[in-house]
């Protein structure tokens, strides 16, 4: 026990003299974890299992450096603990930023989601707003851990447990929802009747909200690696002709358009997706794939529509969602007299 409050110690006493190394390894450990995808199921089960044990750790922190100070006779300095933390932020949110920057449509709401994240990431890395604006404000530092959690939870958990992403959504959201409360309990500090209430309201609400947000944050783990919108198929080799942005009434009457795509997935994954068909902005028809998850070009899927509206003039879309209504991608075409 000597030898290991000693080593302790003398970490203490490194960090002390080199402030900014915990922050440096953990940056440079994200950024790894960022680059080394083959190892991302490892990656992704150590973090989740991590996130879940610091959220415990930072809800019952003083009782638990009251029970190692009573059972092993020393007490973990503070500083250590808020460089752990920190590194423990860094490396998570490093870790999810690829897959989600991956996924991300970028011209639709879900740039919002990735865009916070990468904001999360950066404070992070910046001390002074990471220990003197984030950190002091409980319910904010606790709020902030629960988005790294429900974003690493959004990643690990399709590799992990081979679930589907809406069974993926729901349980983040879960677990976001739930470890939400202290948060919430924090900001309302009114002592009234009601004050329960009110937390069981604001929680359930921050729940339909997250479920309705749902569209705005990309599935991470799943993503197009090839995209075409086409009159023409090889249904042999399964590859599409040359994709067109732009096409007549004539061709689309005559030969049927087909709208393809090849989607990523982790290995064992099964997933119904759904392309459906827009034009300008009203939805026309919605056509349900089943696609596996394993093959390193993407699982090819397509549908071909050959019943188009009387005026089918104007600018096309085929979004391609997960069965919760994440969009994996678009693609866009427009038909001209």
């Amino acid at each position: 026990m000597l030898a290991l409050k000693q080593q302790v110690f003398r970490l203490i006493a490194l960090a002390q003299r080199h402030p900014g190394m915990v922050a440096v390894f953990g940056f440079a450990s994200g950024l790894a974890s960022f680059l080394l995808v083959e190892r991302q199921a490892e990656l992704a089960q150590v973090l989740g299992l991590v996130m879940l044990v610091s959220w415990l750790w930072l809800i019952l922190e003083n009782i638990l450096r009251e029970s190692i100070a009573r059972r092993f006779g020393f007490e973990l300095p503070p500083p250590l603990l808020r460089y752990a933390t920190q590194m423990i932020h860094q490396e998570s949110l490093f870790f999810v930023l690829p897959f989600f920057f991956i996924t991300t449509t970028w011209n639709s709401g879900q740039l919002l989601f990735s865009g916070l994240l990468a904001a999360a990431a950066l404070v992070s890395i910046i001390d002074p707003l990471y220990y003197k604006w984030l950190a002091p404000k409980r319910w904010l530092f606790l709020a902030y851990h629960t988005l790294a959690l429900f974003a690493v939870l959004l990643t690990a958990l399709p590799i992990i447990f081979k679930l589907t992403t809406p069974q993926s959504y729901q349980l983040a959201l879960a677990a976001a929802v739930l470890l939400s409360f202290p948060s919430l309990f924090a900001i309302i500090t009114v002592q009234r009747w009601w004050r329960g209430l009110l937390l069981i309201g604001l929680t359930l609400a921050l729940g339909a909200g997250g479920w309705l947000a749902r569209v705005w944050v990309p599935p991470a783990t799943l993503w197009l690696t090839e995209v075409a919108v086409t009159t023409q198929f090889d249904n042999q080799n399964r590859a599409p002709g040359a994709s067109l942005k732009q096409l007549s009434v004539a061709q689309l009457r005559s030969q049927g358009l087909y709208a393809y795509t090849a989607i990523n997935a982790p290995r064992g994954l099964n997933e119904r997706i759904y392309h459906v068909w827009r034009r300008d902005g009203g939805e026309v028809e919605r056509i349900a794939l089943n696609i596996q998850g394993g093959r390193k070009e993407g699982y090819r899927a397509w549908t071909h529509k050959q019943n188009f509206p009387a005026d089918a003039v104007g600018r096309w879309q085929v979004q391609v969602l997960t069965e919760a209504g994440q969009m994996i991608g678009v693609l866009r075409f427009k038909v001209v007299e």
